[in-house]
Order: C-alpha cells, then structure tokens, then sequence
C-alpha cells in the first residue's frame, strides 16, 4: 500500500492522518511545532455534524467538552442579537485538542514528526495542510489569551468595534478564550498590553475592562498577522488542506469545523489512491472539486458580509437588518455550515 505524507499536524492534518490509519494507510506526519501549544483561534466548533467525528474517528474525543447553546452580539457595549443554536457549539482549547489527536495518531501507528519542516516539492501523495499563506504585508492583526474568573458569561459572544472584533468562548478548566482580529494598525504595547490597547482604541473599553478584572493567563497569549483569508495559492501537484486549501474570516465561527470536513472529504479518496484504486492527478481534482462545492457558498457569504462589520455603516446596516428580521441569525448560521 503507498505512503500518504501530511505536512501540517494541525486540525485537518491530524484528522486526515486518524481517518488514514483507521483504513489501515501508511502515514507520515511532519509538524513544524510541538505539542501542546497555543494556536490564534476562536476554539469552538460550530456546525459540523456528529457523523463527521464519527467517520473521522474522533467522536469520542468531544464527550466531555463544554457545549454551548446560544450565542450573544454586542455593540459598543450593547446587546444587539441573542439566540439560540440549532446545534450545540464545542467549546475546547486548541491545546488539549491537538495534544489529544496527536497521541491518538501515534497511537494508532501513524509516524509523527514534530520540529519538522518537511520539503514537497512535485511528488506524489503529499498533503499540505500547513495553515494559512504568510504575506509580508497584511492587513489583519489576530490576539488570542484565555482568562480564567470572567464575569458575567454568557456562552458565546461576539463584541463588534470600529475596526475588529473579538469572540469569547469559554473552554475547559473554567477558562474563556478570547480571540480577536483587528486591522492591522499602530496600537502599541506588547502581549496583554496590545490586547487591551487593540479593544480600547477600537471602542471596546467596557470588555477590556471585564477582562482585565478576570485572570488573563498571560501564557496562553499568541498573535499573528500576515496572513489573507479566501482561498489560497496551490503548490504544484501537492493536496492543499484546511486553511492551507481557504481561510474563512473568524466572525463565522467555521475554522475548526471546516478542517474536520475538509479531512472527511479527502480520506476517502487518498484511501483510494493508496490502495491503488486511483491515480493522483483523479485525487487532485476529485478532492479539489468537493471543497469548492461544499465550502463556495458559505467562503461567498463571508466575503460579502465580513466588509460590513468593519466600517461603521456596514455595522449599522446590519444592526438595522439583524433587529427588523431582515437578516435571520438562524438562517445565515445555517448558510455558514
């Protein structure tokens, strides 16, 4: 049986390589981090369905996570929309998670890499799952810290500022992470301090204020920018994954779930391909057309609707549309699913 090597031990490069080991393929995992680590990400799970886990074969993993029901929008500081989900939200920290699927690759004999920053260049039955596409100049500026003794909390929230945003999601161990994208500006300061000065100068002082008054665990603090979000550029004759495939802005909640049904749509054919029942270029286009046809509409409404809250009459148009009933919460969730 042929060899399936993922370069990227992230979501989608970790629950590509289970699926793979549970159809009996060989695979090898190269990662250029270690485990565990803090990842800028909004850590819950939105909208992927229970026979996805299922058939990736990490079900399990969620049983004791925490689920949230309902979600919260705010604006300057007030309440703009609340509701509840269709679907229960998993909240978990990419910490635990991606410590927890990489022992559960090992364990079911899949070879993992860690401080590797493995070459593919051309070959066949390579996957680049190696996240977003780094630019030298971006215009975004992603936070991330968990705060422990939050005040206040309410599941899920999103608080819109001038420039940016910031979600909350409380996590295991009591935790909330806090995770914010703002344009990228002169804000100044240095871990916390940046945080903090990136809400006050975006018109978010009552949060900072809250968070401040909690126990930000100032380990947990991470921040990246240069990077875009739609689709990303290909390398030639390699399987692009996850947000190495594209990267959704954060508002929608559908990173992680996204790379858990990107994996899903891939396995089966590199399932394929390693027991010689299909070629790589077939895999190439196979796998490549499924994302655009599964992920077109929700990358689409994202791109439309991210704009918006940005600029002060986008947010206005939407707070408007949000309290008429002219945009239902309910149906654009399911949109981004």
């Amino acid at each position: 049986m042929k060899e399936v090597t993922i370069a990227g031990g992230g979501l989608a490069g970790l629950s590509l390589g289970i699926a793979l080991r549970g159809a009996g393929v060989p695979v090898t995992l190269h990662e250029a981090g270690r485990y565990p680590r803090h990842r800028v990400c909004g850590e819950f799970i939105n909208g992927v369905g229970e026979e996805t886990l299922e058939r990736l074969g990490i079900a399990d993993v969620f049983s004791d996570v925490v689920r949230h029901e309902e979600t919260h929008w705010f604006l300057g500081g007030k309440r703009i929309y609340e509701g509840r989900l269709e679907r229960a939200a998993l909240g978990v920290s990419r910490r635990r998670l991606d410590l927890i699927l990489a022992s559960r690759f090992e364990e079911l004999g899949g070879q993992l890499h860690t401080d590797s920053r493995q070459r593919m260049e051309g070959a066949e039955g390579f996957v680049w799952a190696a996240g977003r596409r780094v630019e030298r100049k971006s215009r975004w500026l992603g936070l991330k810290v968990h705060v422990r003794e939050l005040s206040n909390r309410r599941g899920l929230e999103m608080h819109l500022g001038r420039h940016g945003y910031a979600g909350l999601a409380p996590v295991e161990d009591g935790r909330v992470n806090v995770c914010g994208l703002f344009l990228n500006q002169n804000y100044g300061g240095k871990g916390l301090d940046l945080l903090w000065n990136c809400l006050t100068d975006n018109g978010l002082q009552d949060l900072a204020g809250r968070l401040r008054e909690g126990d930000p665990d100032e380990g947990s603090f991470l921040g990246v920018s240069a990077f875009s979000f739609g689709g990303q550029p290909g390398k030639e004759n390699l399987l692009p994954l996850g947000d190495a495939e594209s990267m959704i802005p954060p508002f929608t909640g559908n990173g992680m779930s996204m790379a858990f049904e990107a994996a899903e749509i891939a396995a089966g054919p590199l399932a394929r391909y390693a027991g010689g029942r299909m070629c790589w270029p077939e895999v190439l286009s196979d796998v490549s057309g499924s994302l655009r046809r599964k992920f077109r509409r929700r990358l689409f409404t994202a791109r439309v609707l991210h704009p918006l809250l940005l600029t002060r009459s986008g947010r206005g148009f939407l707070v408007g549309a949000a309290r008429s009933g002219a945009l239902p919460f309910r149906t654009l969730s399911r949109v981004l699913r």
